[in-house]
């Protein structure tokens, strides 16, 4: 199933080096604006080929959208978006089986009819969509006082945003990959959003973050910080303040019990190193069954985590809106 939401619903569809990529958000209220400068500057953000740390893959990402949408708002029929895939080179992939990718999961599960062209359905391209139904939903938190805001807190071994893309270049140089951490804020929203146990805020928000390609863990507020501490000092103390409760600091992340509190929304998602490295790696070839040896050659991120950001930011203002829709 590629559906995903309790009050919007978004399905996505394509491969990467398929013809088109594209969304479709259902579930969003009637009238709502939609910016197209907006749209395309988070596209913008998200778009390979802009730097020499990312792919040199060239899709501008223009969003086209078919459905949902008349004058500029949303008319509560579900909102259709595609996109493009204007440099695809399914010629550059073969039947050795990259380590680190899908291709031998789907290889099986699928009984070969999978596109596994540049991991076909299982691509980081498909997240091109999902920033573009994140940019709707950043929109329309942002006319509730909900701000999204998003940073890569740590690539590689560094968490200086100065020795960041030295990191990267120096991954690159070597034939290789890095992956870090991207952290992501939700300021401005109510109290009381998710449900007990299994829609809670933090399920709903884990369950997208972690369809996101190549996230491997998730937390919230200090996450798994916490384990090593005392009870008196992961307790985030309460406080009146102008006759309301607040909390004296944030350390689970504006979420107890599965619920918002009021304050700020903080979640980090672990981004795993790019797979598709030049180094050589064993493998194994589909088609003559024999153990091999492979160096990826072509267009690749040599860090993924600059580009995720965006992405981590969509997924979060999505949950966010899914929750605010069930108030």
């Amino acid at each position: 199933m590629n559906t995903w939401g309790y009050n919007l619903r978004l399905s996505i569809f394509g491969e990467s080096h398929g013809p088109a990529i594209g969304i479709i958000v259902d579930g969003l209220p009637p009238g709502e604006p939609v910016d197209p400068a907006g749209i395309a500057s988070e596209m913008r953000r998200r778009a390979p080929g802009q730097d020499v740390t990312a792919t040199a893959r060239q899709e501008g990402d223009q969003v086209e959208i078919l459905s949902g949408l008349l004058d500029g708002r949303t008319t509560n029929a579900p909102l259709c978006a595609v996109i493009r895939n204007r440099d695809a080179r399914p010629e550059e992939y073969g039947a050795k089986l990259r380590p680190g990718h899908a291709d031998w999961i789907a290889l099986l599960k699928y009984g070969g009819f999978a596109d596994q062209r540049g991991g076909g359905h299982f691509s980081g391209r498909l997240t091109a969509p999902l920033v573009f139904a994140g940019a709707v939903a950043k929109q329309s938190l942002a006319r509730r006082g909900v701000a999204i805001t998003g940073r890569a807190v740590r690539i590689g071994q560094t968490g200086d945003p100065e020795k960041m893309r030295d990191e990267i270049l120096a991954a690159k140089a070597d034939g290789d990959s890095v992956g870090g951490i991207v952290e992501a804020v939700a300021t401005g929203a109510p109290i009381g959003l998710g449900q007990p146990f299994f829609a809670s805020f933090e399920s709903v928000a884990a369950s997208l973050l972690f369809a996101i390609p190549a996230v491997k863990g998730v937390e919230f507020g200090d996450g798994f910080a916490l384990a090593g501490l005392r009870g008196s000092q992961a307790n985030d103390q309460l406080t009146l303040e102008n006759g309301q409760i607040r909390a004296l600091t944030n350390h689970n992340g504006g979420i107890l019990g599965g619920l918002t509190n009021g304050e700020p929304i903080v979640v980090r998602a672990a981004v795993k190193p790019t797979p598709s490295i030049a180094k050589p790696q064993r493998t194994v070839d589909a088609e003559t069954m024999r153990e091999t040896e492979l160096s990826v050659r072509g267009r690749h991120d040599p860090c993924i985590v600059p580009r995720a950001v965006p992405v981590v930011e969509a997924a979060l203002a999505l949950s966010v809106l899914d929750c605010l829709l069930g108030l």
